[in-house]
């Protein structure tokens, strides 16, 4: 197919699947019981976060449809159909048994990032109004117990993962309601321009389908798959999650991302397949130098969150001997609009994001008219499909500024499109960093910066990096009669936010560029900072 201009027609060749998430596992574990669906992977220094009869433990796919239905009962007796439960924990295998129970119950999962603070925490669960927490007593030297204790305070139920899964186990099977695919399923929270994080309401069916579609193009098909990714995240619990169950794969589940453990996995079980964000797959190279394992069993890498440079698909193709897919997508978007394939052309396969998956239409946008532009110009991605958010949960406001009355979703990012449909990202029109695969904004940061005494102003923005992609950059107006330090701000802002959100790059400012109506022109801020203008605060 040759394009005309940049809209790329829906490809109607591959079905939507039109079930929800408990069925798609009902269908694998029917199809393969006795397969292998789960493997905990725990690191040899540590024990299971959960209090568990052993570590290391595994599912196969009855197994796990066994303890989701189990799940679901024990759920059903204290929830209604379309209530909101969050999770609040790293992976563990519990997590996917939450899951599973939730959405066989007919519950909405809400999705917490473990490293958020109390506050951030307690925000999610007031704005979701979410009716209970689910959480570890304990990870890595945090007493996570005592901050959900915190949460009792906004009159939610509290279950610590200790002890959990026995007692579901034990529950007796009750007749579970019938689960429409086009209900919701997860809140997946992902902030905006305002910097208060806003909560994607997603459906069965754009979950399970757009997770099958990219496990397809990867090449899972009864695989085995390592995924890092953290399960909070639509890369986790969606595309690892539901892409292995789609396609009747096994999913290797590290309880943490260390190059050492994510690689032994990958030699362990022989896999085909591994998810990371270019940071995951730089720290593995790396620790490859000091260790090397016998990985021949990959035949793929896929990678994205962030930006994925050429260099990268250099060094994965000789450090993991395996070529490297990229996809692109949202959280909005359940989460994936394009990737990459095998049978790309090299110089697609490095320098785009790929051509869009089956169903869904894409369109490179004028931001004022919505016109569809030349081919190779400039514009806005926006998207339409099966896969678009049903709203932001409780934000009218918000989702008619992302959603247009015909549909279409606007991604915020820009991109080009050639003749063939390859999607190239050039920049955001969101003023939003992605540090590591994490979406960071920078006016949370600056309204936590400003609240310090010794900051008369800020502006934050993103500067580009080899290993995250992008790293968080400050500059900052002290007070006149302050000698207040770039450690002492560091600190100031890690009490208040996940220490990934606190800069690491600290510049001193007497003034800002402003634009007519007063707002900060942070590419002047990156331009001054190429140029050698902006100096380091001490």
């Amino acid at each position: 197919m040759v394009l005309q201009r940049s809209y790329w027609p829906a490809d109607g060749s591959r079905n939507v699947q039109d079930i929800s998430i408990g069925e798609a596992l009902a269908q694998a574990a029917n199809a393969v019981p006795d397969r292998l669906a789960l493997v905990e992977v725990v690191p040899s220094s540590m024990k299971s976060p959960v209090k568990a009869a052993q570590t290391g433990r595994e599912w196969t796919f009855h197994q796990l449809h066994s303890d989701a239905r189990c799940c679901a009962s024990w759920l059903s007796a204290r929830f209604s159909k379309g209530d909101r439960v969050c999770i609040w924990a790293p992976n563990v295998p519990e997590w996917i048994v939450l899951q599973y129970g939730a959405a066989l119950s007919g519950l909405v999962l809400v999705t917490a990032n473990p490293a958020l603070k109390p506050s951030e925490l307690r925000y999610v669960i007031e704005q979701s109004r979410s009716r209970a927490i689910f959480h570890l007593e304990q990870f890595r030297g945090v007493d996570t117990g005592s901050v959900a204790r915190q949460m009792e305070e906004v009159g939610i139920q509290r279950y610590s993962f200790d002890g959990w899964l026995e007692e579901v186990r034990g529950t007796t099977e009750a007749v579970l309601p019938d689960v429409d695919p086009g209900l919701p399923a997860q809140i997946q929270y992902t902030s905006g321009t305002t910097g208060q994080p806003k909560g994607a309401l997603l459906r069965h069916r754009a979950l399970v389908t757009n997770a099958s579609y990219v496990a397809v193009r990867a090449g899972l098909d009864g695989s085995v798959l390592v995924s890092p990714m953290p399960l909070f995240h639509t890369a986790g619990s969606v595309m690892s999650v539901l892409g292995s169950v789609t396609t009747r794969s096994t999913l290797i589940l590290p309880l943490l991302f260390e190059p050492s453990l994510v690689l032994d996995a990958i030699a362990t079980w022989r896999a085909q397949v591994v998810f990371g964000v270019p940071t995951m797959l730089l720290a593995m190279i790396e620790q490859l130098k000091s260790a090397p394992r016998d990985l021949t069993s990959l035949r793929a890498a896929l990678s994205g969150g962030a930006p994925v440079p050429p260099e990268l698909h250099k060094r994965v193709r000789q450090a993991l001997k395996t070529p490297l897919m990229t996809v692109y997508g949202q959280t909005e978007l359940s989460p994936i609009v394009s990737q990459t394939t095998f049978d790309d052309p090299e110089d697609k396969r490095v320098h785009t994001v790929g051509r869009p998956l089956w169903n869904v239409e894409v369109r490179i946008a004028d931001s004022a008219t919505f016109e569809a532009l030349p081919l190779e110009s400039e514009g806005e991605i926006q998207v339409r499909g099966y896969q678009t958010m049903i709203e932001y949960f409780d934000k009218p406001e918000e989702t008619r500024e992302t959603i247009t009355k015909d549909g279409w979703l606007r991604t915020g990012d820009l991109g080009k499109m050639d003749a063939c449909g390859y999607l190239q990202i050039t920049g955001r029109l969101k003023d939003m960093i992605i540090r590591g695969g994490e979406n960071i904004y920078p006016v949370e940061i600056e309204a936590c910066l400003i609240r310090h005494p010794d900051v008369a102003d800020v502006a934050v923005f993103g500067v580009p990096d080899a290993t995250w992609g992008e790293v968080v950059a400050a500059a900052v107006r002290i007070t006149s009669d302050s000698k207040t330090t770039a450690e002492e701000l560091v600190n100031h802002c890690r009490k208040a936010m996940a220490p990934h959100k606190a800069p690491t790059l600290w510049f001193g400012s007497t003034e800002f560029p402003l634009t007519a109506s007063g707002k900060v022109q942070k590419f002047k801020l990156r331009e001054a900072l190429a140029n050698g203008a902006l100096h380091p605060l001490p």
